[in-house]
C-alpha cells in the first residue's frame, strides 16, 4: 500500500466572501459614513449633488461586497464589480474637489501637518474620524503652511465638539481627511484589481474550473 498523501482536489466553489476582513472594504466603508454626515451638513438635501455623493460612497462599499460574494463562482463578475467600486469611489473623489474649489477652501499637499497627523492616527471608526476633527479645529499652534484655516479669527468663535461640524474650517478639515481615505482606498483597489486580473489570467474562472474538476474526476 501506498503512504504517498492523496493529492487535494480542487473545490468546484472556492472559498469567497470575507469582504470585511478586507482593508479596502474598510476604508471605504468609513468614508461612506463620513461623506454621510459631510453631505447632510455642507451640501444642500435637495440637490442632486447631495445625492450623488452618497450614491457613490454607497456604491464603493456594495460593490466590493458584491464582487467578493461573486468570487466564487464568476472571477469575472468579481473584477466587474471591483472595477465598478473603483470607478464609483474616482467620482466622489472629484466630487470633494469640486466642493473645496468652488468655495475658495483649500485642497491640503499630502505634507500637510493636519493630514500627517490624520495619517498617524489611522482612523477605523467614524468616532475616531470626528475626535480628529475636534482636535485639529481647536488647535491653536502654526505650522510651516502658515496658521491653518481652523485658527482663523471667523472660525475660532465657532465650537467644534464631537457630532458637531458647523465652521468653515470643519468642512474642509472634512473634506481632505475624507479626500486622504479615498487616496488609500483607490490605490487598495488599484491592487485589487491587478491581483484579480493576475488570478483570472492564471485559472481562469468558473467554466475552466468545472472542466479541471470534472476531468480530475474521471481520472479519479
Amino acid at each position: 500500500m501506498s503512504n504517498m498523501p492523496t493529492p487535494m482536489r480542487e473545490p468546484l466553489i472556492p472559498k469567497h466572501g470575507g469582504y470585511r476582513k478586507l482593508r479596502s472594504f474598510q476604508v471605504a466603508q468609513l468614508v461612506y459614513d463620513v461623506t454621510v454626515r459631510f453631505c447632510d451638513r455642507y451640501i444642500d438635501r435637495r440637490s442632486r449633488t447631495h445625492d450623488q455623493m452618497v450614491q457613490a460612497a454607497r456604491s464603493g462599499v456594495q460593490n466590493i461586497a458584491e464582487g467578493s460574494l461573486a468570487s466564487g463562482t464568476s472571477k469575472k463578475t468579481e473584477l466587474k464589480l471591483t472595477n465598478v467600486a473603483r470607478a464609483s469611489l474616482e467620482e466622489l473623489r472629484l466630487d470633494y474637489e469640486d466642493f473645496l474649489r468652488q468655495r475658495g477652501l483649500a485642497q491640503w499637499p499630502p505634507d500637510h501637518p493636519a493630514l500627517r497627523r490624520f495619517k498617524t492616527k489611522r482612523c477605523a471608526t467614524m468616532d475616531e474620524f470626528v475626535a480628529w476633527v475636534a482636535e485639529e479645529v481647536a488647535r491653536t499652534d502654526t505650522d510651516r503652511h502658515g496658521p491653518t484655516r481652523t485658527n482663523t479669527t471667523r472660525n475660532q468663535s465657532v465650537p467644534v465638539g464631537a457630532g458637531q461640524w458647523r465652521s468653515v474650517a470643519a468642512s474642509e478639515l472634512v473634506a481632505n481627511g475624507a479626500l486622504s481615505l479615498l487616496n488609500v482606498c483607490c490605490y487598495l483597489l488599484d491592487r485589487q484589481l491587478a491581483a484579480q486580473a493576475a488570478a483570472f489570467e492564471r485559472e481562469g474562472g468558473f467554466t475552466e474550473r468545472l472542466f479541471r474538476v470534472r476531468s480530475e474526476k474521471r481520472r479519479g
